[in-house]
């Protein structure tokens, strides 16, 4: 593989990191969508964007950042190793399911939010899982998640797009080809972390979540 492929890769994997992507869609949610938080104003919209970034990605950011500096679990912020990502999922678990019973207990969220919500914290627990067993790709877990989370949203939602499911397609493709492109994963964990992300957004739509 050539340098510029390689960083080509590593941009877009960490331009869609998993613990960016519920973050993405909420925003979307939030300031896309016509009438999803229509009923709010936009500095409530704000504040719920923040909520999302600091549950879902500046709190287990910071906790894996401060068990490697302390030299606890883990040796480096990049979680190459499955048993450094067993504490790590387990944190990340603990702060999505917060943010999930938070949106959820807010009075007017709307229910597509709850739903991704749902099924993002149900593809941290899979994802566990898997990884007892395997290195699965996180990358895909998060990026199958919210790509079943816009194909479901497509053909339910009076004012879907298919621009946003194929732009959800394009990237998840994108993604997925970046880590097999920098070796860090398998097919088998590639596919295997779409499949996982996929169910998951699967069950937390019509689940009893909500």
């Amino acid at each position: 593989m050539n340098g510029l492929t390689r960083i080509t890769a590593n941009f877009f994997s960490y331009l869609f990191h998993p613990l960016f992507i519920s973050t993405y869609v909420l925003a979307f949610l939030l300031f896309v969508h016509p009438m999803a938080f229509s009923e709010f104003d936009h500095l409530t919209r704000v504040f719920r964007l923040i909520t999302i970034i600091s549950c879902n990605v500046f709190f287990p950011l910071f906790s894996v950042f401060l068990m490697w500096r302390l030299k606890l679990f883990v040796t480096s912020m990049y979680l190459h190793d499955q048993k450094e990502r067993i504490v790590p999922y387990v944190v990340a678990m603990i702060f999505y399911f917060w943010t999930w019973y938070t949106f959820k207990n807010l009075p007017d969220t709307p229910l597509i939010a709850i739903q991704f919500l749902a099924g993002s914290f149900l593809a941290l627990i899979f994802a566990f899982f898997c990884n007892i067993w395997f290195k699965i790709s996180i990358h895909t877990v998060a990026l199958g998640n919210a790509l079943l989370f816009f194909f479901l949203f497509t053909f339910t939602d009076d004012y879907a797009s298919g621009l946003y499911l194929s732009i959800a397609v394009g990237i998840t493709g994108l993604v997925a080809s970046s880590r097999l492109a920098v070796g860090n994963h398998s097919t088998f964990e590639v596919w295997a972390g779409l499949f996982a992300g996929m169910l998951a957004q699967l069950i937390g739509w019509y689940g009893p979540f909500s």
